[in-house]
Protein backbone atom coordinates (compact mmCIF):
# COMPACT_ATOMS: atom_id res chain seq x y z
CA UNK A 1 0.00 0.00 0.00
CA UNK A 2 2.66 2.31 1.24
CA UNK A 3 4.79 1.36 -2.61
CA UNK A 4 0.79 2.28 -4.41
CA UNK A 5 0.86 5.27 -2.32
CA UNK A 6 4.31 6.56 -2.85
CA UNK A 7 3.81 5.58 -6.92
CA UNK A 8 0.59 8.25 -7.12
CA UNK A 9 2.11 10.49 -5.39
CA UNK A 10 5.11 11.19 -7.30
CA UNK A 11 2.70 10.68 -10.63
CA UNK A 12 0.51 13.75 -9.05
CA UNK A 13 3.96 15.93 -8.61
CA UNK A 14 4.74 14.84 -12.26
CA UNK A 15 1.25 15.87 -13.55
CA UNK A 16 1.31 18.71 -11.73
CA UNK A 17 4.60 19.66 -13.69
CA UNK A 18 3.45 19.10 -16.46
CA UNK A 19 0.02 20.56 -16.83
CA UNK A 20 0.04 24.02 -15.44
CA UNK A 21 -3.69 25.00 -16.34
CA UNK A 22 -4.76 27.29 -19.11
CA UNK A 23 -2.82 30.35 -20.44
CA UNK A 24 -3.26 33.67 -18.76
CA UNK A 25 -6.38 36.45 -20.56
CA UNK A 26 -3.45 38.39 -21.31
CA UNK A 27 -1.58 35.66 -23.14
CA UNK A 28 -4.39 34.33 -25.31
CA UNK A 29 -5.25 38.08 -26.20
CA UNK A 30 -1.92 38.92 -26.95
CA UNK A 31 -1.60 36.37 -29.33
CA UNK A 32 -5.03 36.32 -30.67
CA UNK A 33 -3.86 39.75 -31.69
CA UNK A 34 -0.71 39.13 -33.27
CA UNK A 35 -2.93 36.87 -35.78
CA UNK A 36 -4.96 40.02 -36.75
CA UNK A 37 -1.10 41.86 -36.66
CA UNK A 38 0.12 39.21 -39.22
CA UNK A 39 -3.23 39.51 -41.29
CA UNK A 40 -2.83 43.37 -41.55
CA UNK A 41 0.65 42.45 -42.84
CA UNK A 42 -0.59 40.50 -45.62
CA UNK A 43 -2.32 43.25 -46.61
CA UNK A 44 0.51 45.95 -47.03
CA UNK A 45 2.68 42.89 -48.41
CA UNK A 46 -0.31 42.97 -51.57
CA UNK A 47 0.37 46.93 -51.59
CA UNK A 48 3.91 46.53 -51.85
CA UNK A 49 4.19 44.31 -54.36
CA UNK A 50 1.58 46.40 -56.70
CA UNK A 51 4.42 49.08 -55.71
CA UNK A 52 7.35 47.52 -57.12
CA UNK A 53 5.14 46.32 -60.18
CA UNK A 54 4.28 49.97 -61.21
CA UNK A 55 7.13 51.67 -59.79
CA UNK A 56 7.87 52.83 -63.16
CA UNK A 57 4.42 53.29 -64.83
CA UNK A 58 4.48 57.22 -64.76
CA UNK A 59 2.62 57.72 -67.62
CA UNK A 60 4.87 60.44 -68.94
CA UNK A 61 5.04 62.34 -65.24
CA UNK A 62 7.38 62.69 -62.56
CA UNK A 63 8.83 59.84 -60.67
CA UNK A 64 10.22 59.22 -57.16
CA UNK A 65 13.64 61.37 -57.86
CA UNK A 66 11.83 64.20 -58.75
CA UNK A 67 8.67 64.47 -56.42
CA UNK A 68 10.33 62.96 -53.01
CA UNK A 69 11.88 65.31 -49.95
CA UNK A 70 14.44 63.05 -48.10
CA UNK A 71 14.76 65.43 -45.71
CA UNK A 72 11.34 65.64 -44.48
CA UNK A 73 10.53 61.78 -44.82
CA UNK A 74 13.89 61.22 -42.64
CA UNK A 75 11.91 63.17 -39.61
CA UNK A 76 8.62 61.37 -40.05
CA UNK A 77 10.60 58.46 -39.86
CA UNK A 78 12.54 60.03 -36.58
CA UNK A 79 9.57 61.25 -35.32
CA UNK A 80 7.95 57.45 -35.57
CA UNK A 81 10.84 55.96 -34.61
CA UNK A 82 10.76 57.95 -31.11
CA UNK A 83 6.95 57.22 -30.67
CA UNK A 84 7.84 53.60 -30.62
CA UNK A 85 10.30 54.46 -27.66
CA UNK A 86 8.09 56.36 -25.50
CA UNK A 87 5.41 53.54 -26.24
CA UNK A 88 7.62 51.17 -24.86
CA UNK A 89 8.08 53.19 -21.50
CA UNK A 90 4.53 53.86 -21.34
CA UNK A 91 3.94 50.11 -21.52
CA UNK A 92 6.59 49.80 -18.21
CA UNK A 93 4.41 52.64 -16.90
CA UNK A 94 1.47 50.62 -17.38
CA UNK A 95 3.42 47.36 -15.52
CA UNK A 96 4.83 48.93 -13.14
CA UNK A 97 1.00 50.94 -12.47
CA UNK A 98 2.73 54.73 -12.40
CA UNK A 99 -0.28 55.84 -13.62
CA UNK A 100 1.67 60.06 -14.04
CA UNK A 101 4.59 58.25 -16.03
CA UNK A 102 1.67 56.34 -17.78
CA UNK A 103 -0.02 59.30 -19.08
CA UNK A 104 3.12 61.40 -19.88
CA UNK A 105 4.55 58.76 -21.82
CA UNK A 106 1.41 58.00 -24.10
CA UNK A 107 1.10 62.31 -24.28
CA UNK A 108 4.54 62.19 -25.75
CA UNK A 109 4.08 59.34 -28.19
CA UNK A 110 0.95 61.23 -29.37
CA UNK A 111 2.40 64.15 -30.43
CA UNK A 112 5.50 62.82 -31.97
CA UNK A 113 2.40 60.60 -33.76
CA UNK A 114 0.49 63.79 -34.65
CA UNK A 115 3.88 65.19 -35.69
CA UNK A 116 3.96 62.62 -38.20
CA UNK A 117 0.45 62.49 -39.70
CA UNK A 118 1.44 66.31 -40.31
CA UNK A 119 4.31 66.00 -42.34
CA UNK A 120 2.99 63.22 -44.08
CA UNK A 121 -0.34 65.27 -44.79
CA UNK A 122 1.90 68.31 -46.02
CA UNK A 123 3.50 66.16 -48.63
CA UNK A 124 0.25 64.86 -50.08
CA UNK A 125 -1.14 68.52 -50.49
CA UNK A 126 2.38 69.13 -51.92
CA UNK A 127 2.51 66.65 -54.90
CA UNK A 128 -1.35 67.30 -55.10
CA UNK A 129 -0.56 70.95 -55.64
CA UNK A 130 2.19 70.23 -58.20
CA UNK A 131 -0.07 68.21 -60.34
CA UNK A 132 1.42 64.72 -59.05
CA UNK A 133 -1.95 63.41 -57.53
CA UNK A 134 -3.34 60.16 -57.79
CA UNK A 135 -4.60 60.01 -60.52
CA UNK A 136 -1.75 61.48 -62.53
CA UNK A 137 -0.60 57.80 -63.00
CA UNK A 138 -0.19 54.28 -61.71
CA UNK A 139 2.74 54.60 -59.75
CA UNK A 140 1.47 57.57 -58.07
CA UNK A 141 -1.71 55.82 -57.31
CA UNK A 142 0.34 53.02 -55.70
CA UNK A 143 2.13 55.36 -53.53
CA UNK A 144 -0.89 57.06 -52.32
CA UNK A 145 -2.44 54.05 -51.70
CA UNK A 146 0.73 52.57 -50.21
CA UNK A 147 1.84 55.25 -48.17
CA UNK A 148 -1.94 56.42 -47.39
CA UNK A 149 -3.00 53.43 -45.96
CA UNK A 150 -0.18 53.39 -43.62
CA UNK A 151 -0.98 57.19 -42.17
CA UNK A 152 -4.87 55.63 -42.24
CA UNK A 153 -3.36 53.41 -39.38
CA UNK A 154 -1.34 56.01 -37.78
CA UNK A 155 -4.37 58.03 -37.32
CA UNK A 156 -6.65 55.15 -35.54
CA UNK A 157 -3.28 54.15 -33.54
CA UNK A 158 -3.93 57.87 -32.15
CA UNK A 159 -7.65 57.75 -31.50
CA UNK A 160 -6.74 54.26 -29.54
CA UNK A 161 -4.10 56.02 -27.17
CA UNK A 162 -6.24 59.10 -26.66
CA UNK A 163 -8.79 55.94 -25.62
CA UNK A 164 -6.44 54.15 -23.56
CA UNK A 165 -5.41 57.63 -21.72
CA UNK A 166 -8.98 57.87 -20.94
CA UNK A 167 -9.75 54.82 -19.73
CA UNK A 168 -6.74 54.51 -17.30
CA UNK A 169 -7.54 58.15 -16.09
CA UNK A 170 -10.99 57.04 -15.26
CA UNK A 171 -10.46 53.02 -14.11
CA UNK A 172 -7.03 52.74 -13.30
CA UNK A 173 -4.71 49.52 -14.79
CA UNK A 174 -7.74 46.94 -14.88
CA UNK A 175 -6.40 43.68 -15.86
CA UNK A 176 -9.05 44.16 -19.35
CA UNK A 177 -7.23 47.78 -19.60
CA UNK A 178 -4.12 46.26 -19.15
CA UNK A 179 -4.66 43.61 -21.86
CA UNK A 180 -5.80 46.28 -24.25
CA UNK A 181 -2.40 48.53 -23.46
CA UNK A 182 -0.31 45.25 -24.45
CA UNK A 183 -1.97 45.19 -28.20
CA UNK A 184 -1.95 49.20 -28.89
CA UNK A 185 1.71 48.55 -28.32
CA UNK A 186 1.92 45.85 -30.43
CA UNK A 187 -0.02 47.27 -32.87
CA UNK A 188 2.51 50.58 -32.75
CA UNK A 189 5.52 48.86 -32.98
CA UNK A 190 3.88 46.99 -35.80
CA UNK A 191 3.22 50.25 -38.02
CA UNK A 192 6.85 51.07 -37.07
CA UNK A 193 7.87 48.21 -38.67
CA UNK A 194 5.57 48.88 -41.66
CA UNK A 195 7.55 52.59 -42.19
CA UNK A 196 10.81 51.43 -42.10
CA UNK A 197 10.13 49.41 -44.81
CA UNK A 198 7.77 52.05 -46.61
CA UNK A 199 10.88 54.17 -46.28
CA UNK A 200 13.24 51.57 -47.63
CA UNK A 201 11.00 50.42 -50.46
CA UNK A 202 9.01 53.39 -51.27
CA UNK A 203 11.25 56.59 -50.48
CA UNK A 204 15.29 55.30 -51.08
CA UNK A 205 14.44 52.88 -53.99
CA UNK A 206 11.76 55.13 -55.55
CA UNK A 207 14.17 58.14 -55.48
CA UNK A 208 16.87 56.23 -57.10
CA UNK A 209 15.26 55.34 -60.36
Amino acid sequence: MSTIALTDAHHGSVAGREWSGPASKRIVTGYGFWIFILSDMVMFSALFATYAVLLGQTAGGPGGRELFDLRNVAIETGFLLASSFTCGLASIAADTRQPTWFQLAMAVTCAFGLGFLFLEVQEFASLVARGAGPTRSAFLSAFFTLVGCHGLHVSAGILWLLTMMTQVLAKGFRADIQRRILCFALFWHALDIIWIAVFTVVYLIGSAR
